[in-house]
């Protein structure tokens, strides 16, 4: 399903915990992430520098939306050799929507997604956990994590 938001058609992708988001599955080859993500955009695909030589080769593939200016990445993967895909950030502005059994994730009122994933966790009786921390630059950003 695809809808309008401002200027760009933007697809919607579904979240599954411990399965995957949209086309992407968690295990996922560097290969097999290129070629789901193709029905997104163009990918770029780049090795992540390691820090520690106990972490395996790790590679990074930003997904950028065919036929919009240059921009941010809709999605950005991680990739590595050992796990396959283990990370999956889509831009809340340029990426898919992403919802999780209905509830949608990106794009919208950070206060009024906090309350309604409360209210759903509390509902359904599943954990609930939100940090105000940015996981790939550092800088500050959100991430939400429902866990059953």
């Amino acid at each position: 399903m695809a809808f309008k938001t401002g200027v760009a058609e933007r697809d919607e992708w579904s979240y599954s915990p411990a399965v995957g988001v949209g086309p992407l599955r968690f295990g996922m080859t560097v290969d097999e992430v290129v070629e789901a993500a193709e029905i997104l955009g163009q990918t770029k695909v780049s090795d992540c520098a390691r820090d520690h030589a106990i972490f395996s080769p790790t590679w990074k593939v930003e997904v950028h939306r065919r036929g919009v200016a240059p921009s941010p990445p809709a999605v950005t993967a991680y990739v590595s050799q050992v796990v396959g895909l283990f990370c999956i950030a889509a831009d809340a502005v340029h990426g898919p929507q992403v919802a999780y059994d209905g509830l949608p994730l990106v794009g919208r009122d950070l206060s009024e997604l906090e309350s309604d994933a409360i209210a759903y966790a509390e509902a359904m009786d599943v954990h609930f956990r939100y940090t105000g921390y940015g996981r790939d630059t550092g800088q500050r950003g959100n991430e939400m994590i429902l866990k059953p």
